[in-house]
């Protein structure tokens, strides 16, 4: 596949694709409030951090959002529990007051369904890092959501972010790729994206019944959902594992 990778700083005219890319994302983590209410905000208040490709006939197949914010300053110097929704909100509340960055935080690199399987992920990753670098940043860190830990619901993610395989590696391919691209492991974020929501609004948003008290084992979540039918609501935390990217 032959890609280009542009910003929506450079093509404005490109939003429109870029937003109606589909995706695999289940309904559940897009129903996020700290990401509902700052995600959207990315490709049109810091397009030179949305980036996206194209393949060969034009069309849209992927892209990669990042936020810059102030990490060495009273108050954080160290990566939050509180993972993607905390870098998001720090990182908008920076460019409102306008507080200088000295650190980029990715926050999504997504592929579309058809191109998925192709080596997208590490391009898209690649550019990140290229994008921060041009502008001076000196590192690039990054909440990531292991791509393969729904599978184990319930290995807690302490255990799961350590596995290496025999070439030391790590067993996660997500978590790979962004060691094979130079991040190393800094922490884990225990409560990265938090999801409350009625127990009507998850059953819509699972097809799951969502009627018995306890850990309810979703499609696509990295942890069981915690369910309490007598008070009628149900929430998600998720984990995250916290990587730094030396550049």
């Amino acid at each position: 596949m032959d890609i280009k990778v542009s910003s929506l700083a450079e093509r404005p005219d490109r939003l429109p694709e870029v937003l109606g890319m589909p995706d695999t994302w289940p309904e559940f983590v897009t129903n996020d409030l700290v990401g509902n209410t700052h995600y959207g905000r990315i490709p049109t208040e810091l397009p030179d951090y949305a980036l996206f490709a194209e393949d060969e006939d034009g069309q849209v197949v992927a892209h990669a959002y990042s936020v810059p914010f102030a990490l060495d300053v009273e108050g954080r110097r160290t990566l939050p529990a509180r993972g993607w929704d905390q870098v998001l909100a720090w990182a908008f509340a920076d460019l409102r007051r306008g507080t200088r960055p000295d650190t980029v935080s990715a926050i999504s690199v997504t592929i579309a369904p058809h191109a998925q399987g192709r080596g997208l992920s590490a391009v898209m990753l690649s550019a990140m890092r290229d994008t921060a670098r041009a502008r001076g940043f000196r590192e690039v860190v990054a909440p990531v959501r292991p791509n393969a830990k729904h599978r184990e619901p319930h290995t807690p993610i302490t255990e799961y972010a350590r596995r290496v395989r025999p070439d030391g590696l790590p067993e996660d391919p997500w978590l790979r790729v962004h060691a094979r691209a130079g991040a190393t492991i800094d922490s884990v974020a225990p409560a990265s994206m938090t999801v409350a929501g009625s127990l009507e609004e998850w059953r819509r948003w699972t097809g799951l019944p969502f009627d018995t008290a306890g850990e309810i084992e979703v499609p696509g979540a990295l942890v069981p959902v915690r369910c309490e039918p007598e008070r009628g609501y149900a929430v998600y935390v998720e984990p995250n594992v916290w990587m730094r990217h030396r550049l």
